[in-house]
């Protein structure tokens, strides 16, 4: 049966799972190997060296294309890993992106410290408009790479709006769907060409890994994707995908109560008088509430806001917390 048959939450344990050929053990196992000895000159079993390939991080994959609704996606060593893959894949010099303005900062520093250097210039804009993307679009233009929600803004785009847009250009459209997932959102059915996550996050869920993957329904973009991976050596570990492979199972579960907390928090954050504006997509007074109804499965776990206080004070409160841990990275339980 199909992938679509079943609720998100069984695809989460059961898509794109199969039993280990040895002796049928329920978790795939940790082939954690870095090469593999041919039959003959010439004759595998379908793998050679685990910087191409490896069958842990190909049973990752498979797990991830069932949730996005893809073939197998392709697996990277850490979510910024996939992002350059992704641009160096379908960029060379003298071609041209468009990204959101609200964007990780890892990506921004990624073509204002590198590939502006390899001579690839690009646009960040606000995508909130969708006229902005269009108008940023020149004939040198390959990608529109959009982040919604953003980070660390929270800043929402219309995706099929932009979709609209790129179709009619001819050009790709890629989203980071990292604050999400394909459990909250689904980039590919809203018209985009590719859906990036780092799976460093909740679709980890235990701060454990490092990790991202690229999901498309295009075979030749796939392709691209593995040999520019295969050559730069961004191939996710083993260890990490094993690991990731039991996080998936839960991440259903666990985002329920992520967007369940996250918008208690965000109501009573509004109501505070130290407060003076909250980010969250949840919440009656955000401006972009319609589209988060119409194009997210919910608001999701994040919140940003900010405090009335000045620099000094927001710091003693940031010193202050006690259940949330000052820490980088999103998504974990804890």
């Amino acid at each position: 049966m199909s992938s679509q048959d079943f609720d998100i939450s069984t695809i989460a344990i059961h898509g794109g799972r199969s039993l280990d050929s040895h002796a049928s053990s329920v978790l795939f196992p940790l082939y954690q190997t870095s090469t593999f000895v041919h039959d003959a000159v010439g004759v595998d079993k379908g793998f050679s060296y685990s910087r191409v390939s490896n069958p842990t991080v190909d049973a990752l994959e498979k797990a991830i294309g069932a949730l996005e609704g893809t073939p197998p996606a392709v697996c990277f060593r850490t979510g910024m890993a996939a992002v350059t893959t992704l641009f160096l894949s379908v960029l060379k010099a003298g071609d041209h992106a468009v990204l959101s303005d609200v964007v990780y900062g890892g990506t921004m520093r990624l073509f204002r410290e590198v590939l502006d250097n390899l001579g690839i210039s690009a646009s960040f804009v606000d995508t909130a408009d969708p006229a902005n993307v269009e108008a940023a679009i020149t004939p040198a233009t390959r990608i529109v790479f959009l982040e919604s929600p953003g980070n660390p803004t929270l800043k929402l785009t219309d995706i099929a709006a932009v979709a609209a847009i790129t179709k009619r250009h001819s050009i790709l459209l890629a989203v980071d769907n990292t604050f999400l997932t394909p459990v909250l959102q689904k980039p590919l059915e809203l018209g985009a060409d590719i859906s990036l996550l780092s799976t460093t996050k909740y679709i980890d869920g235990h701060n454990a890994t490092l990790g991202g993957s690229l999901a498309t329904c295009d075979e030749v973009l796939l392709e691209r994707f593995r040999l520019i991976r295969k050559t730069i050596g961004t191939t996710q570990a083993p260890f990490e995908a094993w690991l990731v492979l039991q996080g998936i199972k839960t991440l259903p579960a666990r985002l329920k109560l992520h967007c369940q907390n996250a918008q208690i928090i965000a109501e009573w954050l509004e109501g505070h008088t130290a407060v003076s504006r909250v980010y969250f997509p949840g919440l009656d007074s955000c401006s972009q509430k319609a589209l988060a109804d119409r194009q997210q499965g919910a608001p999701g776990g994040m919140i940003a806001f900010e405090l009335r206080a000045g620099y000094d004070a927001t710091i003693r409160a940031l010193n202050a917390v006690k259940l949330c841990l000052r820490a980088e990275s999103l998504g974990g339980l804890e």
